[in-house]
């Protein structure tokens, strides 16, 4: 306890965080620019978002992960200028200047215009720049984009971007300009001379209305970053109900989503078919979810906290570091300076779940601003929707709050400092005792408690050098995790305090844009744990070093090769090295290439929390004494991944297609054996071969304006070698078809449904339980429905109502065994569908913007 309180005071005392926002001026004219700077700052390391105006110049870019602390702002000057758009800061050089498009040269001309003729035009005068829009029904301009201008007599011309702008050089003389566009009779104008014009087409000579806008996805795919991630916008987020970050993949198909049990309600994730803890779970690129918090750590990060979250499937970046194995999420919290002073939401369901969260952040000064987010969530109302006698979903009262902190500093050190701390309590199991006044009465009740309390704090600090060319970057976090519980007679107690520290530095090595980082990195874990009488300890101290080579050719080629060599005091040495590929024959299409190892310490008891809720016996079948738990190694496994991102224009609307596979082979895992014998749990080190074979297909469509609709299929073929032969993993779908319908219209009306198709899932043997216990082999294949209705009041207020489940679909007989709790065979883990069956809920969101 002594060195976690150490960390934190250190932490506390330092007073340093980070800036995730800048906004910088840069020149251009036409959609062709924005693309080429969008992509550019996209590029730059610890950009994750980057939007461009061709009204006022300015680029917005947002810096939001592990290496914000290291992001220099003139170093992305340079880059832009060096992609042949002048800055406030830096010119672009004059022979890139000179190879762009002209439709993409944005300076006043100087000297003779011998290929236009222009020589005798002032500069302002030898181009033709403006918008052209679509006068609505409503009296307003609409900009139209991909509207096509042509000079009649020399055929040369251009097409409206993103804001229906455009700009065209000014043949000598004048011409006649031809506008066309789809769904319009074209029109033709007289231009005498250059400069700024509007063009208005007159819905009256229409042939056919077809409006074209564009509007910022709520799941984006990043097109430049040599890894696919997948980023999910808070808007996506409130799509659904989203109470906790658990809760936040519903309308996503790239993640599976159950409950470990049919007592502790606790929900449960998969990636490539493969469970939660084989996916690095990060807050803002620091280590999170993890340890003994593998599963619960989900609940502790409140839905509406969240920013964004960055999902990518398989192997990571080793900046990073090395437990990724299925792939990684991180999750970006509500910043201090967010434009959003205050956020209220509060949340009601039909199974008796309250919730109340707010987000408040302020500038204390210009260098200075701090956020304080705060959350509370009850669930007061006992369901036995299936007459088991055994609560639906437990009894609950949880509170969370974060106060983080921002400071720019004058001398260039930049950096964030943040604490955060959780209380959670449930209670389930059967209802037949006195404390809920029931009438059903119980003898010696089963009953399970479980009582969390977290502390953590974190620092991130960073400062340039070297002409802005070089940056280093400092993350340093602690946490201290208390759990006790138990379930029926069977006691679990355990207590964890970690301790991380990653130091970088990044140089940038030519003007193309290709850099390098190294670094060193420390996680110190203390693990005890205490299951009835058995007491598992383990002390890890993991030191290590690493290096990333970001190698980028123009536009089309990005190589991403690194390593991490690491030493465990348990394990020894071990080298984890990564590559990743880009490549984009086309400005609509990208290919990427990724490869890389894992590794990870098992939690075997918190990991699998849910077998805790049977009488299964826990064997733990190991082979060195001074590994954990008595002999079990470490999880290592290979991931190989492949996947092409394709954009389509369909009938004027946007198409994208995403294909994905991928491989993973693990060295060693620990099995978790439910088949051998029902009135067992078996651990032990794999003996052969374990593997996951994941492929994915999604389309995304627009089919008219305000509708979105996502249709994926997926497939997983995951298996094992048992002490008994070679089987499929329980609990896991081999087929499943999703789908998602969004629509909002201009009047602040949303709606959005999602229905899945779950394929049937291998159940663990009962063969060996007495006749009248004994359960299917497999599950039925059954269908999840939820939908949402919102309405929102000038981007400040808005209600929504719900529902989960709407078929009203439920597992029979979740529990095995449920009338003898006394039983060897009684099993309440074995859970493949849902337990509650619909919930409806309601909620509203409420913001005051700063001024």
């Amino acid at each position: 306890m002594k060195f976690i309180l150490i960390c934190i005071i250190s932490i506390l005392s330092l007073s340093v965080t980070a800036q995730e926002q800048y906004n910088l001026t840069v020149q251009g004219e036409c959609g062709m620019c924005q693309d080429r700077i969008e992509e550019t700052a996209l590029g730059f390391t610890g950009i994750i978002s980057a939007v461009w105006s061709s009204n006022n110049k300015i680029l917005t870019v947002e810096v939001s992960n592990e290496e914000s602390t290291a992001f220099s702002i003139l170093a992305l000057h340079d880059a832009i200028s060096s992609a042949g758009h002048d800055t406030d800061k830096y010119d672009a050089p004059d022979d890139v200047y000179n190879d762009l498009p002209a439709c993409c040269q944005y300076r006043e001309l100087e000297g003779n215009e011998s290929e236009t003729g222009n020589d005798d035009l002032n500069p302002l005068e030898s181009k033709v720049i403006g918008y052209v829009y679509e006068l609505r029904p409503n009296g307003e301009q609409e900009p139209l984009i991909g509207a096509n201008l042509i000079w009649e007599n020399n055929g040369e011309g251009t097409t409206t971007d993103f804001d229906g702008a455009f700009s065209t050089i000014f043949p000598k003389g004048g011409d006649n300009l031809i506008v066309s566009y789809v769904g319009f009779h074209n029109d033709t104008l007289m231009v005498k001379k250059g400069g700024h014009v509007e063009i208005l087409l007159d819905p009256s000579v229409m042939l056919k209305t077809v409006n074209i806008t564009y509007r910022k996805k709520s799941t984006e795919i990043s097109y430049v970053s040599p890894i696919k991630i997948s980023s999910i916008s808070s808007k996506e987020l409130t799509k659904a109900a989203c109470c906790s970050l658990s809760e936040s993949f519903e309308t996503t198909s790239a993640v599976d989503v159950g409950f470990s049990d049919a007592v502790t309600g606790l929900r449960t994730i998969q990636m490539l078919g493969l469970a939660g803890p084989y996916v690095q779970i990060t807050r803002e690129g620091q280590p999170d979810v993890r340890g003994i918090a593998s599963l619960y750590g989900m609940e502790y990060t409140p839905g509406p906290w969240i920013e964004s979250i960055q999902l990518n499937q398989g192997t990571g970046s080793v900046v990073s570091g090395y437990e990724g194995i299925a792939g990684q999420i991180n999750v970006e919290l509500a910043k201090p300076y967010s434009e959003e002073k205050l956020y209220i939401n509060g949340y009601a369901n039909q199974g008796g779940r309250y919730e109340g969260n707010m987000n408040y952040n302020t500038e204390v000064s210009e260098s200075v601003a701090t956020a304080l987010l705060v959350h509370g969530s009850k669930r007061t109302r006992v369901h036995d929707r299936n007459d088991d006698n055994f609560i639906d979903m437990p009894l609950s009262d949880q509170f969370t709050a974060v106060n983080r902190w921002k400071f720019l500093f004058r001398d260039g050190w930049v950096g964030q400092a943040g604490v955060k701390i959780t209380t959670l309590a449930q209670e389930g199991g059967q209802i037949g005792h006195e404390e809920h006044n029931n009438v059903t009465h119980i003898s010696n009740p089963w009953l399970t408690t479980v009582d969390i309390n977290r502390q953590e704090g974190w620092i991130k600090s960073g400062m340039l050098f070297n002409e802005n060319k070089s940056s280093i970057a400092l993350q340093l976090s602690a946490s201290n995790h208390s759990h006790e519980s138990y379930f029926g007679e069977r006691i679990y107690n355990a207590k964890q305090q970690t301790f991380y520290a990653n130091f970088l530095i990044q140089h940038m090595l030519d003007d193309n844009g290709s850099y390098a980082i190294v670094g060193t990195s420390f996680t110190g874990d203390h693990v005890d744990e205490h299951l009835d009488n058995e007491i598992y300890d383990r002390i890890e101290k993991v030191p290590g070093v690493w290096a990333e080579y970001n190698y980028l050719k123009g536009e089309k080629l990005t190589i991403v090769p690194g390593i991490r060599l690491d030493h465990h005091n348990i394990y020894g040495w071990f080298t984890t090295p990564r590559l990743h590929l880009r490549y984009a024959p086309t400005e609509s299409t990208v290919l990427r290439l990724a490869a890389g190892r894992g590794q990870k310490t098992a939690s075997i008891i918190a990991e699998n929390i849910g077998m805790l809720a049977s009488n299964r016996t826990v064997v733990v079948e190991g082979n060195q004494a001074d590994f954990p738990y008595g002999g079990l190694e470490a999880e290592v496994a290979w991931n190989y991944g492949v996947n092409l991102v394709k954009d389509f224009v369909v009938a004027d609307r946007d198409l994208s297609l995403q294909l994905d596979g991928y491989f993973t082979d693990f060295k060693n895992q620990i099995i978790i054996d439910y088949d051998d014998d029902p009135r067992f749990v078996k651990f032990y080190n794999l003996d052969g071969k374990s593997t996951s074979l994941s492929l994915q297909a999604l389309v995304g469509f627009n089919p008219m304006d305000g509708l979105d609709i996502k249709l994926a299929y997926r497939y997983n073929d995951v298996k094992a070698d048992y002490q008994s032969g070679t089987l499929q993993k329980p609990l896991i779908a081999a087929h499943r078809t999703f789908a998602n319908v969004g629509y909002e219209n201009k009047s602040g009306w949303k709606f959005d449904y999602t229905v899945n198709r779950i394929g049937s899932k291998r159940l663990a043997s009962t063969s060996k339980n007495p006749e009248n216990l004994k359960r299917l082999k497999k599950s039925p294949e059954w269908f999840l429905s939820n939908a949402q209705i919102s309405k929102v009041w000038n981007d400040k207020f808005e209600i929504y109502i719900g529902g989960e489940n709407l078929f009203n679909y439920r597992q029979k007989d979740p529990i095995t065994s449920a009338d003898d709790t006394s039983s060897p065979f009684f099993d309440a883990s074995q859970v493949w569908g849902p337990i509650f069956g619909a919930n409806i809920y309601v909620g509203f969101r409420h913001k005051l913007f700063n001024e």
